[in-house]
C-alpha cells in the first residue's frame, strides 16, 4: 500500500495496553482509508478476528486496535502534530534514567 514512514515500537514494559505500536503515513484521507482498509483485512485474514477501528470516516487519523498491536495511520501533518513517537519511543527520559 505504500506506506510512508513506518516505525514500530516495542511497548513491552512501557504499558500494558499492548506489546507493539505501529505507526505509518499516507499520502492523503483517501490512501491513510486505503492502508487502514488492508491492514484490517490482512488482521481478518491471519486469523486475528475483527480489530477495533477508530477514525474512518475522516481518515486524518485511524487507529486500529488488534489486541496486542496498535496500528496508528496518519496523514503527515497530524502524525507531527500528535508526534506519537516522541510520547511512547525508546528515547523517553524515564527510559534514558532505566538504562
Amino acid at each position: 500500500m505504500k506506506a510512508e514512514e513506518t516505525v514500530e515500537i516495542d511497548l513491552v514494559g512501557k504499558t500494558s495496553i499492548a506489546d507493539a505500536m505501529i505507526i505509518t503515513s499516507g499520502r492523503s484521507q483517501r490512501h491513510v482509508g486505503s492502508i487502514a482498509d488492508k491492514v484490517i483485512q490482512e488482521f481478518k485474514s491471519r486469523g486475528f478476528g475483527n480489530p477495533r477501528v477508530e477514525g474512518m470516516p475522516a481518515c486524518d487519523w485511524v487507529l486500529i486496535d488488534a489486541g496486542d498491536i496498535l496500528v496508528h495511520i496518519f496523514r503527515p501533518e497530524v502524525r507531527h502534530f500528535y508526534n506519537l513517537e516522541k510520547i511512547w519511543g525508546a528515547d523517553r527520559p524515564a527510559d534514558r534514567l532505566a538504562g
